[in-house]
């Protein structure tokens, strides 16, 4: 869907703000600050967690600061509870709006997921049943959102490992009408693609073919478990390794699709010293090269054959 172009800035963002479509960046981690501040590493951008910010003052917002003045910026939040039935909370989001000017993200991103219930707040990421009546809270959510931080958000594909009976709408028809209603824009997470897609038996391409593959303004890649569940296979979105091959096959379909987009390489979870995920992210730049090369000549989808990654 869509002819790959790129998507316009955000409203009151500068396109100088915005990394270059076939620059890759990573999760920037207070265990790495002095690391990415002494060498200043050729990389297309940082992505930070705004919760973990939403602070009076002190270190890490001044070492956010200095991180901001060399790199474009994206905020990915977990705490708006988009899902839920009642609107975000309005703190949250004059939080969330203090550091959107304070550091004007490229992108500003969210969950299709809930995680509050009135003021109680739950650990985790739930997921959404695909259902009219929850697209229309969804969508009522994302636009008070919006209309809140003064800007578009993107909305993230999620991981998956049940379904819910009685389920109205596919996921991608989901996801597409979410941006058509609002005007947000999507975060496209191929690992999540990938998860869900193995944990739940369909073709992760036909998934694609239903998407609104346009409203992709960002992706993320991610490593993952698995875990042998009863005999049977169940992979985790952990973000706790390095990406797998056929995550980056798919990813060198979507890319053939869509063009280059932003892409971010996450990593919660054991992580590694900061040169191991520019190395990463460095692959990436050379996967979205390769693969828009390939789309511009005409080539078509690769997910059958292995992403050209230099590994053996």
């Amino acid at each position: 869907m869509g002819d790959g172009a790129p998507a316009p800035a955000p409203a009151g963002v500068s396109a100088s703000n915005r990394p270059p479509p076939d620059r890759a960046g990573v999760g920037l981690k207070s265990e790495h600050y002095r690391t990415v501040l002494e060498t200043r590493p050729d990389l297309g951008w940082f992505e930070v967690h705004p919760e973990n910010y939403m602070l009076a003052g002190g270190p890490p917002l001044r070492y956010l600061e200095a991180v901001r003045a060399d790199h474009p910026l994206s905020l990915h939040g977990v705490g708006m509870s988009l899902g839920s039935c009642g609107p975000p909370p309005r703190g949250h989001l004059d939080r969330l709006r203090a550091l959107v000017d304070r550091f004007e993200p490229f992108v500003v991103s969210e969950h299709l997921s809930w995680s509050r219930i009135g003021d109680r707040f739950l650990a985790d990421l739930l997921p959404v049943p695909m259902t009219r009546e929850a697209l229309d809270v969804m969508a009522d959510n994302v636009a008070r959102a919006q209309d809140h931080l003064r800007r578009r958000i993107l909305i993230e594909n999620p991981s998956t490992y049940l379904q819910f009976n009685g389920e109205e709408i596919p996921e991608p028809e989901f996801l597409s009408e979410l941006a058509r209603r609002t005007g947000c824009g999507l975060l496209l997470d191929v690992n999540n693609l990938f998860v869900c897609a193995s944990n739940h038996a369909f073709d992760p391409c036909a998934w694609l073919d239903a998407f609104a593959l346009e409203a992709v303004e960002e992706i993320h890649l991610a490593g993952h478990a698995v875990d042998d569940a009863d005999g049977h296979p169940i992979r985790i979105d952990d973000h706790g390794s390095a990406v797998i091959e056929e995550v980056w096959a798919l990813y060198r379909e979507v890319i053939g699709r869509r063009g280059p987009v932003p892409t971010l390489i996450e990593r919660d979870a054991n992580l590694p010293p900061f040169e191991a995920l520019l190395a990463e992210a460095h692959l990436a730049d050379r996967v979205a090269r390769e693969a828009s090369a390939l789309r511009g000549a005409g080539g078509s989808g690769v997910v059958a054959g292995a992403a050209s990654t230099g590994r053996a």
